[in-house]
């Protein structure tokens, strides 16, 4: 009989934050600046930090965000680039925990499986497992904060293909990318239209012998500037901190102002981008066919292309697009349902993400599990009948950090506020148990779509709606108070015996 994993002491912290991304790194630094008395660690399952930018290594990830938005408030975007590669934001991002001294904090090899909540306690008590040994360990804290997003890291998602055990090429999936992979000369297919397709076909195309893009729905697609000129010169006549306060506020404003005019006005958003594509295309090309998608703008999210890469290897001849349903694989490629077959050597499948709510973690209060599509979100950060707990997501239409960053600042008040007040817990409770709810996210991508019914739910009134607007969020992360009716504060038998 095997012995079971030694455990050691039970710690005790104030705050455990799950993943070190760029949302733990984020949440970190809001703590440790604004609560200098809260002890806190960060925990991530991976062997080093970065989360995204370090896990995925398919050829020309970047950005599909400008860093002066996707940047962190408290730390200026320096490089020149604006729409920049994976290595320059993950040593941006390990930057921003040095210069903040939180690598002590950070805990590799750590992955949390679920966590019990206690009301008498008011801790969770949180089961950790060492990805490199297998160990097991306990520990407590007054409050969880989830950073690690909302997909899987482990896996990607795969549609299944007929006949894909036949084919005699390689695939591969973005998210697990061989480092050895050689495509040089080679006849590459890409499935997919979404972000990871339009990025990796022309950071191939440079070295294949041709790459296509096969696709069953077109997506929208932009180019835009890798180098913003206008905050390079605002940096260089303002200094680096005075131009980026003021580029990232012009970059907000420019964010919502596309996506506003393509949500109010969609058939002339539509017009308009098929003016931009057709302009970057070959004369005579089927914009139609191939860039036209069946659903208005920003029903799912528009794809960029730094300095219209994608376009350039289309008009270049190295790259292609087609836009057919696959029936199956042969030995030598894909069979289209069209009657086509596409030769290929190398098949990426760029055909999407397998979402996770809070890393797979199991969530127990007093006793009782927590069942995901059961809660509603509250201000987009917490869970209904879930005292003590916080999660960071981010925006769909927009830069994720710029409501990561609003969130870790109420969270920090959050937490002053109970300090203040001599409480030690908080749950979000609807005055309407009954109230008509929607989606968690209420996003048109397909990898959103097929976890809708394992998420959690949001409401049709605030602070039970999860919020895309950034303006909207200043008012009620930042400017707005911590205290409301429908989020209840108590002091634990624990906590009245230390205050009487």
């Amino acid at each position: 009989m095997s012995s079971s994993p030694a455990r050691s002491a039970v710690e005790r912290l104030d705050v455990l934050i799950v993943g070190a991304g760029i949302s733990g790194i984020g949440a970190a630094r809001y703590l440790k600046t604004e609560l200098p008395s809260k002890s806190f660690a960060i925990l991530e399952a991976r062997e080093a930090s970065g989360g995204t930018w370090d896990l995925f290594r398919y050829p020309g990830i970047r950005s599909d965000s400008d860093l002066h938005t996707f940047g962190y408030e408290f730390k200026p975007w320096r490089d020149e680039q604006s729409i920049a590669d994976a290595p320059r934001i993950l040593a941006y991002l390990r930057q921003a925990a040095t210069e903040n001294g939180l690598e002590a904090h950070t805990r590799y090899h750590h992955k949390v499986l679920g966590a019990s909540w206690s009301t008498d306690e008011a801790r969770w008590t949180v089961e950790v497992e060492r990805t490199d040994t297998g160990e097991r360990t306990t520990l407590t804290c007054g409050w969880l904060f989830c950073a690690g997003g909302y997909y899987r890291y482990d896996e990607g998602f795969t549609p299944r293909f007929e006949g894909l055990d036949r084919f005699k090429g390689t695939v591969v999936h973005p998210q697990h990318w061989p480092e050895q992979l050689d495509y040089a000369g080679k006849r590459v297919v890409v499935i997919g239209s979404g972000a990871t397709a339009v990025t990796v076909v022309p950071a191939m195309a440079t070295t294949a012998a041709h790459v296509t893009m096969l696709q069953r729905t077109p997506t929208y697609v932009m180019p835009v500037p890798r180098v913003d000129v206008i905050a390079n010169t605002l940096k260089k006549y303002l200094g680096p901190r005075r131009g980026y306060a003021l580029t990232r506020r012009k970059n907000i404003i420019q964010q919502r102002l596309i996506w506003s005019f393509c949500r109010r006005f969609p058939k002339a958003a539509r017009r308009l981008i098929r003016w931009v594509n057709t302009r970057q295309l070959p004369p005579g090309y089927p914009v139609d066919e191939h860039f036209n998608p069946p659903y208005d703008p920003w029903d799912q999210r528009l794809c960029a292309v730094p300095d219209g890469d994608l376009f350039r290897v289309i008009r270049d001849g190295r790259a292609s697009v087609v836009t057919d349903r696959i029936a199956g694989f042969t030995e030598q490629g894909i069979r289209l349902e069209s009657g086509q077959e596409l030769a290929a050597d190398v098949v990426v499948t760029a055909t999407g993400l397998n979402v996770q709510a809070f890393g797979g973690m199991g969530l127990t209060v007093d006793g009782r599990g927590v069942r995901l599509p059961d809660t509603l979100a509250y201000k987009g950060m917490m869970l209904s009948g879930v005292p003590n707990f916080a999660y960071a997501i981010g925006y769909t239409n927009s830069s994720w950090t710029l409501k990561i960053g609003l969130l870790c600042e109420h969270f920090c008040r959050l937490l002053a506020h109970l300090d203040a007040h001599g409480y030690d817990t908080c749950r979000p409770e609807p005055a309407e148990p009954g109230m008509a709810t929607r989606p968690f996210l209420d996003f048109g991508a397909g990898y959103v779509r097929r976890a809708v019914d394992s998420l959690p739910r949001q409401g049709d009134r605030m602070p039970w709606l999860t919020s895309m607007d950034h303006r909207d969020d200043i008012r009620l992360l930042r400017s707005g108070g911590v205290a409301d009716p429908e989020l209840r504060f108590s002091r634990s038998a624990v906590r009245a015996e230390v205050t009487t």
